[in-house]
This record gives C-alpha cells, structure tokens and sequence, in this order.
C-alpha cells in the first residue's frame, strides 16, 4: 500500500458526527509528522476518492481552511453532522474528537 492509500483509508475511517486532526491521520497512515502530507492529499484527492475532509482539522480542534477557502462550508457540514464547537472556528475535541 502506497503512503497516499494509507492516507486516504485514514481518513474514510472517520465517522460521521466525529472529527480527527492531520497529525492523527498521519500517525494512523504509518507516517509519523506526517501531518502536511494529509493536508495535500486532502487538497488534490478530495474529489476524487470522496473523502470526508471536512472531518480533519488542527490539532488544536482548530478548521484550518479561511472562511472564504472552505471554512464556513466546513463548519456547516460538520454541523449538520453533530459535531460539537467551542467556538466559530474551533471545534469541541472533548466530544467531537478523536474517534
């Protein structure tokens, strides 16, 4: 399996109503500080393999995307899944976090 296959079966893994930060997905995929690898994964393979990544933020809970790059769709989405906030931007990882 291809670091990429690894990176994309991380992130399927995620369930619905949950959240996981890059640095998990990276750990999960066998890449340790692998965190800026998931990011452009994210970026370029989102379409097409269907991947919820709407479901990855910071570490800190934090949706990386600007408002205007995705954020607030994020934000929507992850709403609409039960997910629980802190704040507008951050979201709650004592309930929504880590799966």
């Amino acid at each position: 399996m291809t670091t990429t296959e690894a990176i994309i079966r991380a992130i399927k893994a995620v369930p619905a109503g949950k959240v996981a930060s890059y640095a998990r997905i990276a750990t999960e995929a066998g890449i340790p500080n692998g965190a800026r690898q998931v990011a452009r994964v994210l970026h370029s393979c989102s379409e097409k393999y269907a991947l919820p990544w709407w479901r990855i933020v910071r570490a800190s809970g934090e949706i990386a995307l600007t408002d205007a790059d995705g954020g607030l769709l994020q934000r929507e989405l992850l709403l609409e899944e039960g997910v629980f906030f802190k704040s507008a931007r951050v979201v709650d990882l004592e309930q929504s976090g880590d799966y």
